[in-house]
């Protein structure tokens, strides 16, 4: 089976606990076992790489005698501490899967899940209180969860031929788009195609300080920003570092995002508990360098009521009955002297003039903080066609740590609404690495970034347009920018409007000509066969 095939499979077995588990329930059993396959398949390998490394003359671990040796590896690959060391999660004997997994047709088999679980947390600080740990709880048939154990099993995690988290990462995010198409738009809420996240994080290129995230999720943002960092290092020539901060208002959400976190061997600090960052705003200090989020579509139940003295609006009070402008300057107050925010938001935030919208958004141009915008095309997310667009804010838009170019007094727009050439199904299409590179590098030279591959910005009509604030005024504050970068001119050729409009008017005078002349020759004809005409 290719990749793609295996996870189609996968989640078709996975459909099989429907019917006893809700759609929104199912997620968290079928995500907790690929974890566990993946966290005993990588102590499984470590146990080997420890093997090795006593039989390697150049390793310090080195034992020279062959029955030395093997009783050492015995006792080394028990150790925890050669677990530790190379970041690996110690599995205990009993909560293994393929210990499980032969004791899959017990009739207490959910339980034993449970506490396995629970022993995985324990011998592993990072994941106290993360796991799930409610397969007892489930009402499933007989056999069934022992039945999709047996599919996960199939799941082969090994870092000497791939990498391992790479390859998790891919399934869990297959896992989770899926069950966002299934379970549908729930209080604006929508699953960030990979390629929107991607879209951020080249055009924001979060490479060191703090990263923040208001509305986390599952922690794509986090993931995405990290391998952009460690793709970039080398490239630099220095060391990039993240520290990562997110809140995140659901509490079964919120343990998927710090398994996620774990898995890929990053440390993050995503508050106490799960909370709104409206009402129990668990970051208040933080100034972050890079905030890259995307939070729930046009909410109206945000407990704006409470808020109306809040400091955060420093723009003017965000509507009770949309929190986007509440969103929009809650990253604004939580960003650094020279903090960008990236932020993916419904289309109506660019030109809404209801409920005070529209005052909030022009306060924000003439303060200059909205940097760049970009619209999308509309079949992006796989559980809505509401069509989205981004937003890019900066306290800093001078010369500086962001840039070598001053843009102040200007705002960068792109029309990426047919940049999106791939396409995944039928009703969604997707940014490649092409269009990626297209859309990210008009902001890089616009801005002249480490980022830049040194070509200079140039407008390009009908995809990209440098506005000065006096223009977005004339356009009444309205940040669609399909109203700034104009058309591409349908014409190949740079001939002169006045030289075709000749051309043309000549052609068709000698059409008509042609056409007058052909009547007479019909009427003579139909004249000289007795019709009258």
């Amino acid at each position: 089976m290719t990749n793609e095939e295996f996870k189609k499979t996968l989640w078709d077995t996975a459909n099989k606990l429907r019917g006893s588990v809700s759609a929104a329930e199912y997620k968290y059993p079928v995500l907790g076992l690929v974890f566990l396959k993946y966290v005993s398949d990588m102590f499984a390998a470590q146990a080997q790489v420890i093997r090795h490394r006593i039989a390697d003359p150049a390793s310090e671990y080195y034992i020279d005698d062959p029955a030395i040796r093997e009783e050492s590896a015995e006792t080394f690959t028990g150790d925890k501490t050669f677990y530790d060391q190379d970041n690996v999660f110690w599995v205990p004997k009993s909560a293994r899967f393929d210990t499980l997994l032969d004791q899959a047709t017990a009739p207490d088999l959910a339980q034993r899940l449970d506490r396995a679980m629970g022993e995985i947390e324990a011998e592993n600080p990072t994941l106290k209180g993360v796991l799930y740990r409610e397969f007892s709880r489930l009402a499933l048939e007989p056999g069934k969860l022992g039945e999709l154990m047996g599919l996960v099993a199939r799941l082969n995690f090994d870092p000497a031929k791939h990498g391992s988290r790479d390859v998790f990462g891919e399934v869990y995010e297959y896992f989770l788009g899926q069950f966002a198409m299934n379970e549908g738009a729930k209080a604006g809420e929508f699953y960030t195609p990979k390629s929107v996240v991607n879209l951020l994080v080249e055009i924001l290129a979060p490479f060191k300080g703090r990263i923040y995230d208001p509305a986390c999720g599952s922690g794509g943002m986090f993931v995405q920003s990290a391998r952009f960092k460690d793709a970039h290092q080398k490239t630099l020539g220095k060391k990039g570092d993240l520290a990562i901060y997110g809140q995140e208002l659901m509490a079964a959400t919120r343990r998927l995002c710090l398994m996620n976190l774990a898995v890929h061997g990053l440390d993050g600090n995503i508050g106490q508990s799960y909370g709104s960052s409206f009402t129990n705003d668990q970051h208040k200090t933080l100034r972050a360098d890079y905030i890259l989020a995307n939070p729930p579509f046009n909410i109206s139940d945000w407990d704006g009521d409470k808020l109306t003295d809040d400091p955060r609006w420093v723009y003017g009070i965000p509507p009770k009955g949309n929190a986007n402008f509440a969103w929009l300057q809650h990253m604004l107050a939580r960003l650094s002297k020279r903090g960008r925010a990236g932020t993916v938001l419904a289309n109506g935030s660019m030109s809404s003039q209801q409920s005070g919208e529209g005052e909030i958004r022009r306060a924000m141009v003439q303060a200059d903080v909205v940097e760049c915008m970009v619209a999308m095309p509309g079949q992006l997310f796989s559980n809505t066609q509401i069509p989205a667009c981004l937003w890019f804010l900066s306290k800093e838009k001078q010369i500086g740590g962001n840039g070598r170019i001053d843009r102040s007094g200007q705002v960068l727009f792109i029309d990426a609404r047919k940049a999106a050439s791939g396409r995944i199904s039928r009703t969604q299409v997707e940014f490649t690495d092409e269009d990626l590179a297209r859309i990210a590098q008009a902001y890089h030279r616009w801005r002249g970034t480490d980022f830049s591959d040194g070509a200079n910005y140039a407008d390009e009509p009908g995809f990209c347009y440098s506005a000065t604030l006096d223009e977005v005024e004339k356009h009444g504050f309205v940040l669609t920018p399909g109203r700034y970068v104009g058309t591409v001119a349908e014409d190949d050729d740079d001939e002169a409007f006045a030289e075709k409009m000749e051309r043309l008017t000549g052609l068709l005078a000698e059409q008509m000509a042609k056409g007058a002349e052909l009547d007479v020759t019909i009427r003579e004809k139909l004249g000289a066969l007795g019709y009258g005409v």
